[in-house]
């Protein structure tokens, strides 16, 4: 496995299948599949917020660009069950700064990333992070740093933070410890523009 790509993510560089995954509901689909497996159009549908119609449509479209595929069937073999074809997905802007199509294919997909996850911190810390036992919630939190580096020493950076996380993201389940939970851990980085500026804080 390439070491850029420790996770065993799907690697996306074609426009359309980015477009094509930038969707609130495909995002959401994958997401769900990703995190609890197979799964039919019916049992995805409540997490997704689309009818099992829209829902099987937005499968089959996924399908049409190789983000998910037929999982093997479940107890009732009538229905069709759906996984994703990686743990995760991965993409980045073209290096070439000719290729507008590439360019704003990616832009896109970010923004709707982005949007997906821009309330679960308030949502989690509302709903979830006030039932967490002491232990639980010692360990969670969240860290807003600052730096100043080059542009390869972030991407540096952000290697030797796969190179911690994917002995734990490529595990087994049957390798986990004990007591092991699902956690959400969101990694930004934003750099600033060249007079200095940044989103606000």
């Amino acid at each position: 496995m390439d070491s850029s790509n420790r996770m065993g993510d799907l690697e996306i560089t074609d426009p359309q299948t980015m477009r094509a995954l930038a969707h609130p509901v495909r995002l959401a689909i994958l997401e769900r599949l990703g995190r609890d497996g197979p799964a039919t159009a019916t049992e995805l549908a409540p997490d997704v917020g689309a009818t099992p119609s829209v829902t099987s449509w937005h499968l089959r479209h996924l399908a049409t660009f190789g983000l998910v595929r037929d999982s093997a069937p479940g107890p009732d073999r009538r229905s069709r069950r759906w996984e994703a074809v990686a743990r995760g997905f991965r993409f980045d802007a073209p290096q070439d700064p000719a290729d507008g199509e590439g360019h704003s294919a990616a832009r896109e997909l970010s923004r709707q990333m982005l949007l997906r996850t821009a309330g679960l911190p308030a949502r989690w810390a509302a709903e979830v992070e006030p039932g967490l036992d002491p232990e639980w919630r010692a360990a969670a939190g969240l860290a807003h740093t600052r730096l100043t580096v080059s542009a390869g020493e972030l991407a540096a950076i952000e290697d030797a933070i796969e190179q911690v996380l994917a002995p734990y993201v490529t595990r087994d389940a049957a390798d986990r410890p004990e007591g092991s939970r699902g956690v959400a851990l969101l990694r930004y980085a934003l750099p600033e523009g060249e007079s200095g500026e940044g989103p606000a804080s």
